[in-house]
């Protein structure tokens, strides 16, 4: 009686998935990712640059 009999038993694993199989929709997707991602980076870069957007603080009504 071993140990190693009970409990779960391991999955067999899976061969790895060639990633040279790309195709031309692929290479565009890429593409427009890396696009959008620059995009992105530069409006973020630009917001740096200002201050807060609200001025902050409580909010108090006008009763009293």
């Amino acid at each position: 009686m071993s140990g190693q009999e009970g409990g779960k038993k391991k999955p067999l694993k899976q061969p790895k998935k060639s990633s040279k199989d790309v195709d031309e929709d692929d290479l565009a997707f890429k593409q427009k990712k890396k696009e959008e991602q620059k995009k992105l980076d530069e409006m973020k870069a630009k917001a740096a640059g200002k201050g807060p957007l609200s001025t902050g603080g409580i909010k108090k009504s006008g009763k009293k």
